[in-house]
C-alpha cells in the first residue's frame, strides 16, 4: 500500500545540539515506522514511567519494508528561537537572581523548519497490518493510540493522512554506498535508533532518484533494522 502525506510545516532533526538545528529533506525510516505503528495503534515502548523511553525488542515489533519519496521538494526556512535549558552545577547563579524566579539560561538558536511537506510512503507489511493502518486513519480502530500523529516536532501537525490506490511520479530515496555515483540531494537517515545506547543507532547515506512511478527495489528498507 501507499500513503500521500501532507503537512504545512514539518522539521525532522538528527541527534544534535548547539545553536543551529538543522533538518533532513525527508523523515527518516525509523522516523516512518513509528508513525505507522502509531497509526495502527502499536505501541513501541516498553513504558512510559521510566526515565529513559527505550523501544521493545525488535523480535517484539512488526516487520514492515518502507520506502520513501518526495512529490515535490519542501522549502527550507529558518527560525530564531530562545533556547531555555537548565546548566549543570552552579553555573550562571548570579544570572538566577536577576530573573526573580525565572528561566535564567537563555540562549538564541537557529532552527531549520520545511514548509510544504509533499511525501508519498510504500508499505510492504502483513495483510493484517496494512489493515490496521486503514482502520487507524479511518477512525475505525477501537484501540487507544499516544498522542497525534505529529511531523517531526510536536506543533507540527499532518494536513492529510491517505491511502493511495497508485503512487504518483516522485523522486525515491534510497542508501547509497562510496562505490555510487555522485548525486544531488544526499542525506543522512536513522534506520533505527537504540534509545538505551545510541553509539547503537543506524544510519545511512540516502539519496533520491528522478522521478518514478513506483520506488526500485533498492529503495525499499526492512525494519526493525
Amino acid at each position: 500500500m501507499y500513503l500521500h502525506i501532507k503537512a504545512p510545516f514539518a522539521a525532522f532533526r538528527s541527534f544534535q545540539s548547539g545553536s543551529f538545528r538543522s533538518t533532513t529533506p525527508i523523515p527518516s525510516p525509523a522516523t516512518i515506522y513509528g508513525l505507522l505503528l502509531n497509526l495502527a495503534g502499536i505501541e513501541q515502548r516498553t513504558a512510559i514511567d521510566e526515565a529513559i523511553t527505550l523501544i521493545k525488542q525488535v523480535e517484539e515489533l512488526p516487520k514492515i519494508k518502507i520506502a520513501i519519496a518526495s512529490v515535490k521538494p519542501s522549502e527550507t526556512a529558518v527560525l530564531f528561537q530562545q533556547l531555555h535549558s537548565y546548566p549543570v552545577g552552579s553555573s550562571g547563579k548570579e544570572l538566577a537572581e536577576k530573573t526573580f524566579g525565572a528561566k535564567y539560561w537563555i540562549a538564541p538558536v537557529r532552527r531549520e523548519v520545511l514548509i510544504d511537506l509533499d511525501l508519498v510512503i510504500g508499505v510492504k507489511a502483513e495483510n493484517d497490518l496494512c489493515d490496521r493502518l486503514k482502520q487507524g486513519l479511518n477512525g475505525e480502530l477501537d484501540q487507544p493510540r499516544y498522542g497525534l500523529p505529529f511531523a517531526g516536532d510536536n506543533n507540527f501537525l499532518f494536513d492529510d493522512i491517505k491511502v493511495l490506490k497508485s503512487p504518483p511520479m516522485a523522486r525515491w530515496y534510497s542508501p547509497i554506498n562510496q562505490d555510487s555515483l555522485p548525486r544531488r540531494g544526499k542525506c543522512r537517515l536513522n534506520t533505527w535508533i537504540d534509545r538505551a545506547n545510541n553509539t547503537n543507532t543506524q544510519t545511512q547515506i540516502f539519496a533520491p532518484s528522478d522521478f518514478l512511478l513506483e520506488p526500485s527495489e533498492s529503495a525499499w528498507i526492512s525494519l526493525p533494522y
